[in-house]
């Protein structure tokens, strides 16, 4: 709209030169000046074609908005669903020690069975061979005197006693064997059933995981797409406004000039080739004088206005309606252990997000599609910082929440170490992310795939989960 008034303004100055102008031109003191200038009808025309691209751009800046809020969403997802397939995995792989365990008791009560089998087999074998069930009695009568006599009723009770502690333990050996025997195939079977479980969840998290990071993909390049189509039209728009600013600036310079010389003409044709010596001459001067042509406006200064795009920048927003601790509950931090896990943390800067990989034992590969991934995700890197302070805090986000559940950190108390989260709702099982608070508004944090770790400006939003203090 300002390019049409602008236009207008410039016109009235070329037109203000009149029919000298117009002869000039025909003569050709004034060629190429404004030729190649674009018309009115064509910008016009190019700022339609320009408000048209503006439009569709906000068209689809809102489109992309409810799809950036998608895919966050989707992402939030991922990583709940995550954490779900690493509890189950975790159960799994207790269940499947358990099985062992069960196993190799239901193996050593097998063998302690047979040895108690044996012992059994052995004593009946030995009466067999004496040809007597009861040797106790040719034991006794076969004593030189007395003593002997005592003394081997001493030994034959002892004897008597621990043939019957044999039968009874090889009875609660076979019952023992039993059920271990049982217990191995119970936890077997639950085994087999969490590792079923973990099998869908991890399925679950990949398929959402794979689906965000998708959504994210074709986001980007639709958004660059749309951005390039605007930038053209805009600087096509002015581009040809700048050629025609030029071209009327050129125009009224040359019209200026022109005047300018129509005026000195005209005023060597009025002047008298000799004069005659009379004061009636001074009149025709001032005539002559009152015919000078006005000056002619000089060409607006005003350089083209340009159009620049305007970026909205669009962020995931939270369906949940988290509710962060209004007051602190933990206790003053240790500072041995803040500084240990801080150091520990900001050493893995650069290191690339994996998801699913890291622990406390340091970056890993992590699970598809990261598999050939080195590094961490944001729980793997909190739990590898404090485990080189000696504290175990869990393996995923909401463990890292619920074990330190007890010391909680209001947000106008946070101090340096504490775990900030985030979640898409009230139920500690809807974090999907955590970063360690480093102080003066700064945590560090591997954010998420395709970023690293790094160190960020701190921010809380109507996702903001709250805080704890593993140190407290």
């Amino acid at each position: 709209m300002g390019t049409g008034t602008r236009t207008r303004h410039h016109r009235w100055a070329v037109r203000a030169a009149g029919t000298a102008v117009a002869g000039l031109v025909v003569l050709g003191l004034t060629a190429g000046t404004a030729s190649a200038a674009p018309s009115d009808a064509e910008i016009a025309a190019a700022e339609a074609a320009r408000d048209e691209a503006a439009a569709q751009v906000g068209v689809l800046s809102a489109q992309l908005a409810e799809a950036e809020a998608a895919a966050a969403a989707a992402h939030q997802g991922a990583q709940i669903a995550l954490q779900d397939y690493e509890q189950t995995q975790a159960a799994y792989e207790a269940a499947r020690a358990a099985a062992d365990a069960a196993v190799a008791a239901a193996a050593q009560a097998e063998a302690d069975v047979a040895v108690g089998v044996a012992q059994v087999a052995g004593y009946a074998r030995t009466t067999y061979i004496q040809g007597s069930t009861a040797p106790a009695a040719t034991a006794l009568l076969s004593a030189d005197g007395p003593a002997q006599l005592i003394e081997r009723a001493a030994l034959l009770e002892a004897a008597g006693t621990h043939r019957v502690d044999v039968v009874t333990e090889l009875t609660v050996l076979q019952e023992q064997a039993e059920q271990a025997e049982q217990q191995s195939q119970a936890a077997s079977a639950e085994a087999e059933v969490l590792q079923e479980q973990a099998a869908v969840a991890l399925a679950d998290a990949q398929a959402q995981e794979s689906s965000a990071r998708a959504q994210t993909a074709a986001l980007a390049e639709q958004r660059d797409a749309v951005a390039a189509q605007a930038e053209a039209a805009g600087q096509e728009v002015a581009g040809m406004q700048a050629e025609q600013d030029a071209a009327e600036a050129a125009a009224a310079q040359a019209a200026a000039r022109a005047a300018a010389r129509a005026a000195a003409a005209a005023q060597t044709a009025a002047r008298p080739a000799a004069p005659a010596p009379s004061t009636a001459a001074a009149p025709s001067r001032s005539s002559s004088s009152s015919s000078s042509p006005s000056s002619s406006p000089s060409p607006s200064s005003s350089s083209p206005s340009s159009s620049g795009g305007s970026t909205s920048s669009t962020g995931g927003s939270s369906t949940g309606n988290p509710t962060p601790p209004p007051t602190t509950t933990a206790g003053a931090p240790s500072a041995s252990a803040v500084q240990t896990a801080i150091a520990a943390a900001l050493s893995q800067r650069g290191l690339p997000y994996s998801w699913g990989g890291g622990g406390a034992n340091g970056p890993s590969y992590g699970i598809a599609p990261d598999t050939r991934v080195y590094g961490f995700d944001c729980s793997g890197l909190m739990e590898y910082a404090y485990a080189q302070a000696g504290i175990r805090i869990g393996g995923t986000s909401r463990d890292q929440w619920w074990n330190n559940r007890d010391a909680t950190v209001a947000r106008g108390d946070l101090r340096p170490g504490d775990l900030v989260f985030w979640g898409s709702g009230s139920s500690y099982l809807s974090i999907y992310h955590v970063a360690l608070y480093l102080g003066d508004d700064k945590v560090v944090q591997a954010p998420q795939s395709g970023d690293v770790v790094r160190v960020s400006t701190m921010w809380f939003g109507s996702d903001y989960f709250g805080a704890v203090r593993p140190t407290a």
